[in-house]
């Protein structure tokens, strides 16, 4: 009798055991959100795939892409927001801003191109950001006197250089205004900015710059430039310009040359803040800048 009390007694252990160790894995949601479509986020799910979260078994992503029409953002961001997202990756300066705006509590991963971050009042610094605002920054202000640089370099002729800019950005406006004016003197450039306010800015600036015929093509690294950028590629193949962006994308899709962080490496790099912001990483953790890549 006691024996079969025992080897009962074991069953059930081994059941409830079993059971247990059956339990479904909590599932982890993070939403994503950026200014356009793209098919760069393929690293972020690697990356996330090698530190144990799998779309379908214990991740869930939501993606939101306001496809180039920045006064969607923040509708997106309140999206997110009501889906209860453990985390939103947020794609450059705009969508930080959104999703700042939309969640004090809901912590946020920034990556890609972005102003000014403590001007624009996104961190309290780079090294201890506050609030729930992390990740990583390209620093792409700081590459701007480098990519006038190398155009140059790259094609000595060039001697003035048309600077498409979106002056609703505040990290455009003084990335044009402050810091390329200081590279071109010292290069012997001549630059002339060009204000793109709205998508139906573009056609009126090509007709302009046509009359004008510079010899270089800069464009700067914002939302806005990114959503139109076969446009701006367009312009420069079929007027012989050459051109400089701060984006691969952009010479993958016919641009001449670019100058930037590695975007794979930088999506792989969030896969890790996400990891750590998961794992109960408490406070804010300093915001790192990926490396730099040429590419013609």
């Amino acid at each position: 009798m006691l024996s079969a009390l025992c080897l009962l007694g074991a069953l059930l252990f081994a059941l409830c055991f079993s059971a247990g160790a059956q339990q479904p894995a909590k599932v982890r949601r993070i939403g994503v959100l950026t200014p356009k479509l793209a098919g760069r986020f393929e690293p972020l799910n690697q990356g996330l795939r090698e530190l144990g979260y799998v779309e379908g078994k214990n991740l869930a992503i939501e993606y939101r892409f306001a496809e180039g029409k920045l006064d969607r953002l923040p509708a997106l961001a309140a999206d997110l927001v009501r889906l209860k997202v453990d985390i939103v990756v947020a794609v450059g300066g705009p969508s930080v801003q959104a999703a700042k705006n939309a969640t004090k509590t809901i912590r946020i991963v920034m990556s890609g191109a972005a102003p000014d971050l403590v001007e624009a009042g996104l961190v309290d610094s780079l090294a201890r950001p506050g609030g729930n605002v992390t990740g990583l920054t390209s620093l792409s202000r700081d590459l701007g006197g480098k990519r006038l640089e190398l155009l140059k370099e790259v094609v000595p002729k060039v001697a003035r250089v048309a600077v498409l800019y979106a002056p609703a950005s505040p990290g455009s406006a003084l990335y044009v205004k402050e810091d390329l004016p200081v590279a071109a003197r010292a290069l012997g450039l001549t630059i002339r900015s060009w204000e793109i306010r709205a998508a139906d800015d573009f056609e009126k600036v090509f007709a302009a710059l046509k009359k004008q015929r510079p010899d270089g093509l800069y464009v700067t690294p914002n939302a806005l430039m990114g959503a139109n950028q076969k446009r701006t590629i367009g312009f420069a193949l079929e007027s012989r310009l050459p051109s400089m962006y701060s984006n691969r994308e952009a010479v993958d899709a016919g641009g001449m040359m670019s100058y930037s962080a590695d975007p794979a490496d930088s999506y792989r790099r969030v896969a890790y803040y996400v990891d750590r912001i998961l794992k109960g990483a408490k406070g804010s953790i300093c915001l790192w800048s990926s490396r730099r890549s040429l590419n013609l």
